[in-house]
């Protein structure tokens, strides 16, 4: 029994000492000088791993600054055109902000026209504006949530015009900048309001405003949770519910667009939704010569709103 204690008693100073001669070697391996400018090199990379974490956290606490003092960046408009139509239309504006600098171009009149309506102007770097939105031209505007209306209001902005009413409904468009685009064009063509549903659709967001120009401060567009039931309210109304649909017999231009009319328009990828189609007076179609079968979802409304146009003349 002796033997055997004594011999794990050696065992355990072996051990003990073997662990000792590793770390040794551990420390006289990490003191040893590294050759051919190693040690320059990973001190280097250290650096240079310590200046980007700094870049991050000032990048993280910008962000958060920006967001502390503005609490909705989602509700913004960027862009000379976009914040100059915004002024011209008498929209609330929290505050605009502006690049410094010298002021060069429409961004005097922008200026001038904010203090004329005693809208807030703050001069930042350019870096700020960066924060906020991509490619705003040295320009953002805080605004109030966009201020969605009631159909009938669209309804009544027609009857004031004295005019048949001209309805756009949008089913299922989920890119910002066909919504932007088809907004834009909508204006110039006269039509008195957009009807989007909440649901599966892009709703109104700085990237719409910026790509409508500013035409999204003088468009009706009212968001609703059901499209259908405003196509039966429509109809109720007196008007024809038209939709585009890729299998329509009747081809656009052949079709009688006068009159009080909502005009369908879907998505590029589904188009529109089978009730909504069930539910729809009439269907037309763009004819398609080439071996594309179907167009941008901006181009088609636009297509078919100035053959309204051209038949109201």
């Amino acid at each position: 029994m002796e033997n055997n204690n004594n011999r794990k008693s050696v065992r355990r100073q072996g051990e003990r000492r073997g662990s000792e001669r590793r770390k040794g070697n551990d420390r006289r391996k990490n003191s040893m000088p590294l050759k051919n400018g190693e040690n320059e090199r990973r001190q280097g990379d250290r650096r240079a791993k310590d200046e980007r974490r700094k870049i991050e956290r000032r990048t993280i606490q910008d962000r958060r600054q920006v967001n502390e003092e503005d609490n909705s960046y989602e509700d913004i408009v960027c862009g000379r055109n976009a914040v100059l139509e915004l002024l011209k239309s008498d929209k609330d504006i929290n505050k605009i902000f502006i690049e410094n600098g010298e002021k060069h171009g429409s961004i005097k009149e922008i200026i001038a026209r904010a203090k004329e309506n005693k809208v807030v102007l703050v001069e930042v770097e350019k870096s700020k504006l960066d924060l906020m939105a991509e490619n705003n031209q040295g320009v953002v505007a805080i605004i109030p949530p966009f201020n969605y209306c009631e159909v009938e209001e669209i309804l009544d902005y027609a009857q004031e015009k004295k005019e048949d009413p001209f309805i756009l409904i949008l089913d299922g468009i989920e890119d910002p900048h066909n919504l932007g685009s088809i907004i834009r064009t909508a204006e110039t063509a006269g039509v008195h309001g957009i009807i989007i549903p909440k649901r599966r659709s892009v709703s109104v967001n700085s990237t719409v405003a910026k790509v409508s120009t500013g035409a999204v401060s003088y468009m009706k567009i009212a968001r609703v949770n059901n499209l259908n039931e405003i196509i039966r309210k429509l109809k109720d109304y007196g008007l024809w519910i038209v939709a585009a649909d890729g299998e329509a017999k009747t081809l656009y231009y052949n079709q009688d667009l006068k009159g009080p009319i909502a005009l369908v328009v879907g998505s590029e990828g589904f188009g529109i939704s089978k009730l909504v189609k069930d539910n729809s007076d009439i269907l037309i179609k763009i004819p398609m010569k080439g071996q594309i079968t179907s167009l941008n979802a901006s181009v088609s409304a636009g297509i078919i709103m100035y053959e309204v146009v051209k038949q109201r003349m």
